[in-house]
């Protein structure tokens, strides 16, 4: 294992005609937040489920903690799985929800799970099936940062918060995770706000990984060159294009390339403008390149889905 978490090796997963993952392999390291990222429908729900011993693979193989997950106590006790779409007994309220999660993770810290409450404005004696959808993400939001379990997966429970709660999970998240360090995996759609969070992105699209890296190494992993589109043209051969746009006599290009100094000052004495690329905006590229087939006429429609919520 040599430290690592999570050990997946070629998973696959089918559900009939339907190529849920495909070949997927990956690390995750002890300690650190992760970005699981990805349209609707790319696979990292079920990349989770099958982490979790929720959902089995069709072939490949997954050890947690060194282990099978599957029916393994010493395992599961370490793992929280907090999904949009949780579920809950009709009649439980918040309350009964943070009574049972404080009988199931050995980690649990009812002192900040209150805090959180608080922070929150839930009211704790309600039925669960009679909160607003933002109530109801704030209860997954509080098990999931009070379980401090080793491993937690957040499966995009807080797309239901407005901006403000958002940014206070973000917060919280983070100031506790400077405190209680575990292993945090975030998927989300929402890749410019949680961009500022991550160690390190992983993206899936149609069940395939396509990028495995280190957050610092994407930063300035590509650029934007604007500029007349004879200059941007010429200064841009030879370089792998990621996007072209035309803005009447001028260009705009990205690039998947990281532009040396040189290549920077030689940009600038052609009149030309180099700006960095954004997180999302390196998603949503190389999602277009894997399969630009399915570019849809007068923009990015679907895969800008990925800025707003569902």
């Amino acid at each position: 294992m040599n430290g690592a978490v999570v050990e997946a090796r070629n998973l696959t997963k089918r559900y009939r005609d339907v190529l849920a993952l495909d070949d997927v392999s990956i690390r995750l390291s002890a300690d650190r937040i992760y970005g699981l990222l990805g349209r609707n429908g790319a696979g990292k729900t079920t990349l989770m489920s099958v982490l979790t011993a929720q959902a089995f693979a069709t072939s490949g193989d997954a050890l947690v903690f060194g282990e099978e997950a599957y029916e393994n106590d010493r395992v599961l006790s370490r793992v929280c799985f907090i999904r949009e779409s949780q579920k809950y007994p009709d009649d439980f309220t918040a309350f009964h929800a943070f009574k049972a999660a404080r009988l199931l993770f050995r980690n649990w810290d009812q002192a900040f799970a209150e805090r959180l409450i608080g922070d929150f404005g839930l009211p704790v004696k309600r039925r669960i099936k009679k909160l607003s959808r933002g109530q109801l993400s704030a209860v997954g939001v509080i098990i999931g940062l009070a379980s401090r379990a080793e491993l937690t997966f957040f499966d995009e429970p807080y797309l239901g918060l407005d901006a403000v709660a958002r940014q206070l999970f973000y917060d919280r998240l983070l100031e506790d995770f400077t405190d209680s360090p575990r292993t945090v995996v975030l998927s989300s759609h929402l890749i410019d706000e949680v961009a500022n969070l991550l160690d390190h992105v992983i993206v899936i699209d149609q069940g395939r990984i396509l990028i495995d890296a280190e957050s610092d190494a994407l930063r300035g992993s590509a650029a934007t060159v604007v500029g007349p589109a004879p200059k941007v043209n010429e200064f841009v051969t030879g370089m792998k294009v990621l996007h072209r746009e035309a803005l009447g006599p001028l260009a705009s290009v990205t690039v998947d390339e990281t532009l040396s100094a040189a290549q920077r000052t030689g940009a600038a004495r052609l009149g030309l403008e180099v700006a960095p690329v954004s997180l999302q905006q390196l998603v949503i590229r190389k999602t277009l390149i894997n399969h630009p087939s399915r570019r849809v006429p007068g923009g990015d429609a679907e895969l800008d889905s990925m800025e707003a919520t569902r």
